[in-house]
């Protein structure tokens, strides 16, 4: 895989090249209206919903947490909470999750996040070649191994996500 950053430079790029780790980088035309940040870049790329992942921010037992999963299903809370030994999950408040990452929301990428949080990635993942997460902000999708971005934010797998087959 090719690395490609010209002008796509974000906190997350930068991170994956730091590390030396290949990937690709997909802007897209975001549109302001859309409902769903994730299904939208799924569309416009034309990329299955299941290989496009969401960085969600959840509180566990009062501590921000990164759940990522794919933007054709939903975070399971139980399972997310179970996944770092805690009793209870919640989505994060938009603004705690905006200044703990250093992104806006819509364009929180698990990586090169201001303050890094425990991380579980849904482990559907695992069976993929390559996955899509945001680029660090709207419109901007990099596609990489899911190996890397595991090893990158230090995450464990579990099965948090919802909506599967």
């Amino acid at each position: 895989m090719a690395r490609k950053q010209a002008s796509q430079g974000t906190p997350a790029t930068a991170a994956l090249t730091a590390a030396g780790v290949p990937f690709l980088v997909h802007p897209y035309s975001h549109d302001p209206a859309a409902a769903s940040y994730g299904l939208e870049a799924a569309e416009v790329l034309g990329v299955d919903p299941a290989h496009v992942f969401k960085t969600l921010m959840v509180e566990v037992d009062g501590r921000l947490a990164v759940g990522v999963v794919p933007v054709s299903g939903n975070l399971d809370l139980k399972a997310m909470a179970a996944a770092l030994g805690g009793k209870k999950a919640a989505l994060a408040d938009p603004a705690a999750a905006e200044r703990r990452t250093g992104y806006v929301l819509g364009g929180i990428s698990p990586l090169g996040q201001r303050q890094p949080s425990p991380t579980v990635v849904d482990d559907s993942a695992l069976a993929l070649e390559t996955i899509f997460v945001s680029g660090g902000r709207r419109g901007l999708d990099i596609e990489l191994g899911p190996a890397e971005l595991i090893r990158l934010t230090n995450a464990r797998t579990a099965r948090i996500g919802t909506g599967r087959n």
